[in-house]
């Protein structure tokens, strides 16, 4: 958006497609903030407006999950999770996990979702995949709250307090994980204005993903028990998320130097192919949407 004064002609401001598909805007996206914060204000309270449990569900979805995959995984299976309450260290995982595919489900229905937005008024479009992100934001606080009453329970019960100054560098990892549900969001939405078959693709994928994720198992398990398949967990990004997310609020695990900063370089790497790819079909994506 080019801005013009009042006697070179008369209005103020001049839409036109962007140059640069990698700009995010960051200004333009600043001017809009009323915008942006009115967005997640609206998908926090749309979302569960007439249900009957309405934000209930943030607390219900964790928990029963957690208890499903402590039956299954831990008390079944026999999964050991060393010193720590099988039913925590699956909430630990759970929560960064939720985080993660709410912004990329919901991110990746963007355009498809909004086209009656789009065709009929301008703002910056990447506005709404980031107010996506920022709503889920409100649910994983509302999801770590639930951990922490959990880790305060055990912790009365007996269990030792592991959690230390290394907290600081959790809300790292949640940027990494937004950063990377955003792009893969992103790409995904762009693709969708075409093939409208990859939403289904996404939600039978995002499970099929969670097993590879060492989201209910540590991931030296799947090196120990399983080495030829080791592979699967080494080059997931979103593996080191949840073994560290563990090793910060458990202390169960580990943090491996090089896993951090691959997954870090495959955040910002998708992204920004992300943002490029969403730029490019802003262009046109109302013609086939």
């Amino acid at each position: 958006m080019e801005k013009r004064s009042f006697a070179e002609g008369e209005w103020l401001y001049e839409i036109g497609p962007k140059n640069n598909f990698f700009s995010l805007n960051l200004k333009e996206v600043w001017r809009y903030r009323d915008l942006l914060f009115l967005f997640v204000k609206r998908d926090i309270v749309t979302v569960y407006k007439q249900t009957i449990l309405g934000p209930l569900w943030y607390f219900i979805q964790p928990l029963f999950t957690a208890i499903t995959f402590t039956i299954i995984f831990n008390n079944v299976a026999g999964i050991e999770t060393g010193e720590v309450p099988s039913f925590l260290f699956n909430l630990a995982g759970i929560v960064v996990w939720n985080y993660f595919t709410a912004c990329l489900n919901e991110t990746s229905d963007t355009f498809k979702k909004n086209a009656a937005i789009f065709g009929k008024v301008y703002f910056p479009r990447v506005i709404l995949p980031m107010s996506i992100v920022i709503t889920n934001l409100v649910k994983l606080g509302i999801q770590l709250l639930i951990f922490i009453v959990f880790y305060v329970y055990y912790v009365t019960q007996g269990m030792e307090a592991t959690a230390g100054w290394l907290l600081v560098f959790y809300p790292l990892l949640v940027v990494v994980m937004g950063l990377l549900g955003l792009g893969l969001g992103m790409i995904i939405s762009s693709m969708v204005t075409k093939y409208r078959d990859l939403t289904f693709l996404v939600s039978f994928g995002v499970q099929l993903l969670m097993y590879v994720s060492a989201v209910m198992y540590p991931m030296a398990l799947v090196k120990e028990k399983l080495p030829q398949l080791g592979w699967l967990i080494e080059y997931n990004p979103l593996a080191y998320v949840v073994e560290t997310s563990r090793y910060l609020l458990l202390g169960e695990g580990s943090v491996s130097a090089w896993g951090l900063t691959y997954t870090v370089v495959v955040s910002v790497v998708v992204f920004f192919l992300g943002l490029v790819v969403f730029n490019r079909t802003e262009k046109s994506f109302i013609d086939t949407v």
